[in-house]
């Protein structure tokens, strides 16, 4: 069975294992701060149990690094990056927006990720690739090809703003004033793929805050399908792969739109 065979009985098992637990009194336990410095709950831990059963399953014992579980040493090469719930406020919530989001890299780099799963934990949507094979949904190939021409009000744009700094909501207010559609879900993994889909024209986290964890497996499937991701300073993105990585990232369908969003949060 390949890696990116095992990632997707994965992120099925999270998806088994917690469907019928999201949303309930019992899963929005809380049980203690978790690695990555957010609270784990009972959804979470759930999840990131189910990975490991699957991974003993198929004896397949790579390192791992969770969000809740923080590094876990293995004997085989390689490292799985987890995130077993991303979007567990979502899910606690009631919020029909969350995902299980896996990635392997053979080392601790986000540009080295080889094979990604994201799997929408509400509607069974499975986003997936493997590096030089392109990016898919449902066995679907994705594109983020945009016309360079698209006008400013027809863009659509994700904005992560969740606890944004006075700082950093200065920088990108002349960008908000300027655009018609501007969307946060609340879960980064899902709404990079839906990127990498098309439904959204660029994606946009300029807090220093979203975790590699949050990452690594929607920047492989994101560039996969044409995206092209830069850090503030507009190099190609890159971070370690550890639990305490954190970044801001500007992903973008062309280098136009880059262009244009750069120069307005540079004002």
């Amino acid at each position: 069975m390949s890696v990116l065979d095992i990632l997707k009985e994965c992120a099925i098992n999270v998806y088994d294992n917690t469907k019928d637990v999201i949303g309930t009194l019992e899963g929005k336990k809380k049980f203690g701060v978790g690695a990555g410095g957010d609270v784990s709950t009972r959804i979470d831990l759930i999840a990131e149990r189910s990975v490991f059963d699957i991974l003993k399953k198929n004896a397949f014992d790579p390192n791992v690094v969770g969000e809740e579980c923080g590094l876990v040493e293995g004997k085989d090469a390689g490292i799985i990056v987890m995130d077993g719930v991303d979007g567990t406020t979502n899910a606690n919530c009631g919020l029909p927006f969350y995902c299980c989001s896996l990635a392997y890299s053979p080392d601790m780099n986000l540009t080295s990720v080889t094979d990604s799963v994201v799997f929408s934990l509400v509607s069974g949507d499975i986003f997936y690739a493997s590096k030089s094979k392109g990016s898919f949904m449902n066995g679907k190939r994705l594109s983020t090809i945009k016309d360079p021409s698209l006008a400013i009000d027809e863009m659509v744009i994700g904005l992560n703003i969740s606890g944004l700094s006075r700082e950093h909501f200065n920088s990108i207010s002349n960008l908000v004033s300027s655009i018609n559609h501007v969307r946060h879900l609340g879960a980064n993994a899902l709404e990079l793929c839906y990127f990498a889909r098309g439904s959204i024209d660029a994606y946009i986290d300029v807090r220093d805050k979203i975790r590699s964890i949050d990452m690594a497996a929607c920047y492989l499937i994101a560039k996969e399908a044409g995206g092209l991701i830069f850090d503030t300073t507009g190099r190609e993105l890159n971070c370690g792969l550890s639990v305490d990585s954190r970044m801001s990232f500007i992903a973008v369908a062309n280098i136009e739109m880059y262009n244009w969003i750069k120069n307005l949060i540079s004002e």
